[in-house]
């Protein structure tokens, strides 16, 4: 059989839905749905044109596109001028950047055979941003292609990264994602810093980073147009080794197609595609997701469709129909006055978080932890005499921490100015100095220790060494009910805020929880590598929902929810101390206390039952205290990320998994990582600061794929 036959019926295959039988393509049904698809995006188009501030009907919008209508000369400048300033540039731009991101998307799908690839998931928007971002931090103005070649550049490097710890897909959905968001979570927080050091350079970029389709004219979108032409016409060239690709290395290989050539150009086709998308409208969220699932669903019902000649222009359709359907209904639930600074990826993002929480659930049971036991999950076992010294050396770090925290920082201060402070008899600049700083070093050491307690109670109860509270979104949850707060109620005392994050958080793993339980009964274990994507997906929806209450609420303090959401100790004071410690004071000893039951509970289903361990209660109780420990932290250190992460998986590598042991060297941990990450920032580019989250996500990402990567060769992730 040659090659396009094998092709053919290998779609056919998928066409029929496993009948067995191949159906015939059928060139009428694929032609009619590109039809329907195109009188979508057509109604979508007309819709779109007719919003905006200013109030403009059908009628006018008509005499001023067609010659010669009839009509006041007025009213059809007025029409013209609005359609040529502002509503074509924003739908041309949409268009534009829909298919670039359809195409990209599916070639991406394709080369890693893998649903959830997507220039998102594969940190190739991270990437192109941080880059363009870069540029503009250093005052750098570049022109439109020079511009787009930075992109690239960035785009290409992240997604290079992600598909080799990822081991190109081939290890599964669930460290494709868990690769992808680390890389990105990296990159963003890089990213943030440059924006928060380079406020007067980068103006502007915090909402375009969610992806905006708003445009000045015309420029950009005719300089871009000819990239993404030629980048799709590209791919298109390429589209038949695709579906050969789709048959397996080695039957792609024998059919005479050099798999590894295809794959790096077609990966550096939908990078090519990204990148100008991005430096277009910003990074738009989701869409290279959502466009090819959409169009991958219908290809099922279309026999033919299915082959990547007419998927990919198909799901470029799709990716323009989904881009201008986010505007639309952005600026029907949002004021016109409003809706032209609320970034449009806002809304794909909460669309793309629906498609990914919804093919997380699809996936198939491997089982609790199956996907995702790293290296690490169990720890070695040590002696008493080890697990004594790991002790002192902690303690002793933790003091060295403590008295550098005070000393250094924007103004050095000495041991004698701390023993001064501390009698009182300090001079006003000293106290005035120490005053400011201890609550800062305290908050650093609370905030640390609650999120390192919570995340190990996270792996523990989920099974899940990779787990933490803010990939399963626990932790934007919580963001996302302490700014809606902040913003909406100014002054408000630390008590609201620390209330409004709990129900938050609570709220949000509750549903991941549930979504990743599915139809199993409750109390019973759900797969881990659902629990991980589902998190992800609730993740990103409550990250857009925290944009989009900055953006409308108070778009002006844009810099203040940076620092919040980035982690940061500044300004600090004793009341907001008080929410942590005493969760703390409660938490600590009910982990300590359950620390047999933790254990028991890391292990299997089976074995509490039969130990007579409640277990749907207990997972009950703990994953609550840990959604507490959160929301305290959050009061604390803002929205700090991947302490629940590094310090657990440290603190058993160094003494062991049994819980009585770890738990204590993971709190000592986190709060020694934050508070070093406070000092650091705040002293290395003094008197700026950089967010203490800003750099545990530096030093946590990178940590994070180095599990992954050390992992590769396990089975099942």
């Amino acid at each position: 059989m040659s090659a396009p036959d094998v092709v053919t019926a290998r779609a056919g295959l998928a066409d029929g839905a496993g009948t067995g039988r191949a159906p015939a393509a059928r060139p009428v049904r694929v032609a009619a749905a590109f039809v329907v698809a195109l009188v979508v995006l057509a109604v979508l188009s007309v819709a779109h044109l007719l919003q905006g501030t200013a109030d403009l009907g059908v009628g006018e919008l008509l005499r001023a596109v067609v010659p010669g209508s009839s009509g006041a000369d007025d009213a059809s400048a007025q029409a013209v001028d609005v359609l040529l300033a502002s509503r074509l540039p924003r739908l041309a731009a949409a268009l534009l950047v829909g298919l670039a991101l359809g195409v990209a998307g599916t070639t991406l799908q394709s080369v890693a055979r893998n649903p959830l690839a997507s220039p998102d998931t594969l940190a190739v928007n991270a990437g192109a941003y941080v880059a363009v971002v870069a540029v503009a931090a250093f005052g750098i103005s570049l022109p439109f292609y020079a511009g787009g070649l930075v992109a690239f550049v960035g785009g290409l490097a992240a997604s290079g990264l992600v598909l080799l710890v990822a081991r190109g897909g081939a290890s599964g959905p669930t460290r494709l994602i868990l690769a992808g968001s680390a890389v990105a979570l990296a990159l963003d927080a890089l990213t943030t810093v440059l924006l928060m050091l380079f406020q007067q350079d980068t103006v502007g970029l915090f909402a375009w980073g969610s992806g905006t389709t708003v445009q000045s004219g015309t420029h950009q979108v005719s300089l871009a147009a000819p990239v993404v032409a030629l980048g799709v016409a590209a791919t298109l060239l390429i589209a038949h080794r695709l579906d050969v690709l789709g048959l397996g290395d080695d039957t792609a290989t024998l059919l005479g197609v050099d798999v590894r050539r295809t794959r790096v150009l077609a990966v550096v086709l939908a990078v090519l595609l990204a990148a100008t998308a991005v430096t277009v409208t910003g990074p738009i969220g989701f869409v290279g997701l959502c466009a090819p699932v959409v169009a991958r669903l219908v290809a099922r019902r279309v026999p033919g469709l299915g082959r990547h000649l007419a998927l990919l222009p198909f799901a470029g359709i799709v990716g323009a129909v989904v881009i201008v359907a986010a505007d639309v209904l952005l600026r029907l639930a949002v004021p016109a006055a409003v809706a032209i600074s609320v970034p449009t990826g806002v809304v794909t993002t909460l669309f793309g978080a629906v498609v990914l929480v919804w093919l997380a659930r699809r996936l198939r049971d491997g089982g609790p932890g199956a996907a995702t036991t790293a290296a690490g999950a169990h720890g070695a076992v040590r002696s008493r005499a080890w697990v004594a010294v790991v002790a002192v050396v902690l303690v002793v770090a933790l003091v060295a921490a403590f008295v550098a925290a005070l000393l250094l920082g924007d103004r050095l201060v000495l041991l004698g100015d701390v023993a001064s402070w501390w009698r009182g008899t300090a001079g006003d600049e000293v106290s005035f100095v120490l005053d400011q700083r201890w609550p800062r070093v305290l908050a650093a050491l609370l905030g640390g220790a609650a999120l390192a307690l919570a995340g190990s109670i996270v792996q523990a109860v989920c099974r899940n060494p990779l787990a933490e509270p803010g990939l399963l979104g626990v932790t934007p949850g919580a963001g996302v009910g302490a700014v809606a707060v902040v913003l909406l109620v100014p002054g408000v005392g630390i008590w609201p805020v620390m209330g409004a994050a709990t129900v938050a958080a609570l709220a949000t793993f509750a549903l991941v929880y549930r979504l990743a339980a599915g139809r199993r009964a409750a109390g019973r274990a759900m797969a881990s590598d659902r629990l991980v994507l589902i998190g992800v997906g609730v993740s990103a929806a409550a990250s857009a929902l925290t944009t989009l209450l900055v953006v409308v609420v108070s778009p002006w303090s844009t810099n203040l929810a940076l620092t919040w959401l980035a982690g940061s100790t500044y300004g600090r004071s004793l009341d907001q101390l008080l929410p942590v410690a005493l969760v703390l004071v409660v938490g600590l000893p009910f982990a300590l206390l359950g620390a047999r039951t933790l254990d028991l509970v890391s292990l299997d289903d089976d074995v509490p039952r039969v130990l007579g361990v409640p277990l749907g209660r207990q997972r009950l109780g703990y994953l609550t205290l840990a959604a507490l420990l959160t929301a305290a932290a959050a009061c604390a250190v803002g929205a700090l990320g991947f302490v629940g992460l590094v310090a657990p998986h440290a603190a058993r590598a160094l003494v062991g998994a049994r819980h009585a042991r770890s738990v204590p060297v993971a709190i000592g941990l986190g709060a020694l990582l934050v508070s070093v990450a406070d000092t650091l920032g705040r002293t290395v580019i003094a008197p700026s600061q950089i967010a203490a989250g800003l750099v545990t996500a530096l030093v946590g990402a990178p940590y994070f794929v180095w599990l992954l990567w050390r992992s590769r060769g396990s089975a099942g992730a």
